[in-house]
């Protein structure tokens, strides 16, 4: 596959991470949209400043910054909700617009919380700040509404996340992941069954010179068949047994040629600046063309590959192996420019495998991942009722800094690997 220039990883990086949004954010606008909650915008890239349109319920937009992507959905907010949340729409729709002064001597409150509640149901979509009037709010009720407050307020909420059941409230949290995962099936399933793919077979294709395995007496065209004693049919399983051992340990491989079966020790040499075992073989392929419905099946078994993969992130005997053979957004670009460059089937299958990960990744549970937000859905609902404002965010704040180390490392070795190598 050839080397992509920095451009071209560019272009592809923000093209294919946007399409990826688009699907996992779309899961979510469209699970909050069919139980009825507002969504007030569907954007490409970080919050700023932004290309916006205006549709009838909801506003779309990219962003001058187009890397990942959100919907801001009404009633998300952190927190409780503040018990003069009613009183304060009632206010504000029988004066028609307040601002936050105004609603803070009405209600003999404070300002700042007057502020606060003014925002909340702007969010909800409940009041709309004035273009003209700087600070000053006005309803989106008729006045009249005012007369039964509390009808008032329940006609509010039930456009918010915040009125969804708890079965809802996870169905949109997951809805974004669910999507991430059956685009991932679909792609595999087509490009699987329609144009085949190269399965790794036990025959070796190469071997490295000065490594274990030729000093052992490992040759091309020797068909492996067992490691330490135990059958192997698939070479991912010998690979992943070899890196349970360290270098410098012996080990057992058995091979076939012409039809004689071997058994050699072989002591295992170290992958060049890490500490993860190799035995220096590479293996050959094959083409296989499954079915439609061994395809399917197939797909299924990238998602448990992937899942395999995470996990390594979290067992500290297999991170380092975790890390190496991951990439961040900048690596990713990089792979994604090369399968462009290759053709559509093998970027397509790029698509399709960084969708999975997408998905697989925010099963995590950890905040600010949808893992982590479905967790704090599920023990506010054991606890009775919501997590304190500030230990939620306290939460959230952790996983996102968490993250973002995780994050940092792998764009640090991209570059290393990518750009300065």
């Amino acid at each position: 596959m050839a080397e992509a220039s920095g451009l071209s990883a560019l272009f592809w990086g923000i093209l294919t991470f946007s399409l990826l949004v688009v699907v996992h954010e779309g899961g979510h606008f469209a699970a909050a949209r069919a139980f009825g909650v507002k969504v007030h915008e569907f954007m490409v890239g970080l919050p700023g400043p932004a290309l916006r349109f205006h549709g009838k319920k909801t506003t779309y937009g990219i962003t001058a910054v187009p890397l990942g992507g959100y919907v801001r959905i009404a009633g998300m907010e952190p927190g409780p909700e503040d018990p003069r949340i009613e009183a304060a729409l009632a206010a504000v729709t029988r004066a028609e617009s307040m601002n936050a002064f105004e609603l803070a001597e009405a209600l003999g409150i404070e300002e700042h919380d007057a502020e606060s509640l003014l925002v909340t149901l702007a969010d909800w979509g409940a009041v709309e700040a004035m273009p003209d009037e700087d600070y000053t709010y006005r309803s989106l009720h008729p006045q009249a509404a005012a007369d039964d407050p509390h009808t008032l307020y329940l006609a509010a909420r039930s456009q918010t996340y915040r009125a969804l059941s708890f079965p809802k409230r996870v169905v949109v949290l997951s809805a974004g992941v669910v999507l991430n995962l059956l685009t991932a099936i679909l792609v595999f399933t087509v490009v699987l069954s329609v144009w085949g793919y190269y399965k790794e077979t036990m025959v070796v294709d190469s071997v490295t010179a000065a490594s274990a395995a030729d000093k052992a007496g490992i040759r091309v065209g020797d068909e492996i068949v067992a490691f330490e004693g135990e059958p192997v049919t698939e070479w991912r399983s010998l690979v992943t047994q070899i890196q349970t051992h360290e270098p410098g340990d012996q080990v057992e491989v058995t091979y076939v040629r012409d039809g004689k079966r071997t058994t050699v020790v072989a002591t295992l040499g170290a992958r060049e600046g890490t500490d993860v075992a190799l035995l220096g073989l590479a293996p050959g392929f094959e083409q296989v063309r499954p079915s439609v419905f061994q395809a399917f099946a197939e797909s299924f078994g990238y998602i448990g590959l992937t899942f395999v993969a995470i996990a390594g992130f979290f067992n500290p005997e297999t991170f380092q192996m975790s890390v190496s053979n991951s990439s961040s957004v900048i690596g990713a670009s990089y792979i994604a420019a090369q399968a462009a460059e290759t053709g559509p089937v093998d970027y397509a299958a790029i698509v399709a495998l960084l969708s999975l990960s997408l998905g697989v990744i925010n099963i995590v549970p950890i905040p600010p991942l949808d893992g982590g937000k479905v967790a704090i859905e599920v023990v506010e609902r054991l606890r009775g009722r919501p997590l304190p404002r500030n230990l939620s965010l306290g939460i959230s704040v952790t996983g996102a800094l968490m993250l973002f180390a995780l994050i940092g490392y792998l764009m640090y070795a991209d570059v290393v690997r990518f750009i300065a190598g």
